[in-house]
């Protein structure tokens, strides 16, 4: 099944590259690595701002996570030339806004991950990973991700 298939049966569109809110860019390439700027959930096109273990659960954490990786993909899919260049996912890193008693940082980011395995499959999919919980994400957002991935 081609990536392309696999997008179509999660019922994925993948948006355009976000225009940056800041001094970067969304991506950046070098050799057969791209590093995709870190992305913040959004719902219905708004930052989806919340705290985890204060406003949000873990469920919808995942949801949030889920939809970043959504969101990254459109970016990797430009910074490529095309999803199907992509050889691996190398390393994904997640900040989640949450309370100091909140720990389940790592099961909010399975939102992403498992996203990330289910559209590249078992060989080029499954990555490097790090969850951090942290105080406060730009615009109060409750997710942000980064990702490296290698391509051809």
């Amino acid at each position: 099944m081609s990536i392309q298939d696999r997008l179509t049966a999660l019922g994925i569109t993948l948006p355009p590259v976000a225009t940056p809110a800041a001094a970067y860019v969304p991506f950046a390439r070098t050799g057969n690595l791209v590093f995709l700027s870190g992305h913040i959930a959004k719902q219905d096109g708004k930052v989806w701002v919340g705290q985890l273990g204060k406003t949000m659960t873990t469920a919808e954490g995942q949801q949030a996570a889920r939809a970043v990786a959504v969101d990254l993909l459109g970016t990797l899919a430009v910074a490529a030339g095309g999803l199907d260049k992509v050889t691996r996912i190398v390393k994904v890193m997640s900040l989640v806004n949450s309370t100091s008693e909140f720990t389940e940082q790592h099961l909010v980011t399975n939102g992403a991950s498992e996203l990330l395995a289910q559209v590249f499959g078992p060989e080029i999919g499954p990555h490097a990973r790090s969850a951090f919980g942290v105080a406060q994400i730009p615009l109060g957002a409750c997710v942000e991700i980064e990702l490296i991935a290698e391509v051809r």
